[in-house]
């Protein structure tokens, strides 16, 4: 299978999905007043986690270590939240913004672990993964609850992409199309669920 990122379409949602993240992470640390070099941290950490993850999991080469921009953008990010105020990227604007670098994300992770052989499975996981740990990292980090601990459709979304991916990929349909509808589909659902309000059902142990 040829090298996923010679295709410019997931080199663009790559890096689009660290910068959304790398976002979010300098912007915990600006709201907590931290310094710029705290902020970085916190944009790198939330910019390439859960990649990080999912390379390590599949005995892959670490993705950011030899890319020279992922680092750069990351290091841009954190100072874009540096000279702009936090009210700036608050509210539904920051939300669809992470829908679409979780999306991405999942995509790239999915078809990451099927170009290295993993079963479908599997290879949806690496997906939700890819999505989802940045953001958990982030969370543990600055001592925040998880996005895991509120029932929005969130990791859902991720999964949904990372589906799509993954039997698309498994019917060897075009790739492209495959990765562009498999985005499409997870960030239509994350974008209804934050304009609708929509969550999963939380667990009621009386049944209520």
């Amino acid at each position: 299978m040829p090298n996923l990122f010679d295709f410019p379409l997931l080199t663009l949602f790559d890096l689009l999905g660290v910068a959304i993240f790398a976002l979010s992470g300098a912007l915990v640390a600006a709201k907590e007043e931290q310094t710029f070099v705290t902020m970085a941290f916190f944009a790198l950490v939330t910019g390439v986690g859960g990649g990080t993850v999912r390379d390590l999991l599949i005995d892959a080469p670490v993705f950011w270590i030899g890319d020279p921009w992922v680092a750069v953008v990351c290091f841009a990010t954190a100072l874009v939240a540096w000279f702009t105020p936090t009210r700036w990227w608050e509210g539904r604007f920051l939300d669809l913004a992470d829908g679409a670098g979780l999306t991405a994300f999942a995509v790239i992770g999915a078809s990451k672990a099927i170009s290295f052989g993993l079963p479908p499975t599997p290879a949806i996981l690496m997906g939700i993964i890819t999505g989802c740990v940045g953001g958990i990292i982030r969370d543990m980090v600055a001592g925040k609850p998880s996005i895991l601990m509120r029932p929005e459709l969130y990791v859902t979304a991720a999964a949904l992409s990372a589906f799509v991916c993954v039997v698309g990929l498994s019917l060897d349909l075009p790739r492209v199309p495959v990765w562009i509808v498999a985005t499409a589909a997870g960030f239509a659902l994350r974008a209804v669920a934050i304009t609708k309000g929509w969550s999963l059902p939380s667990y009621s142990r009386n049944g209520k």
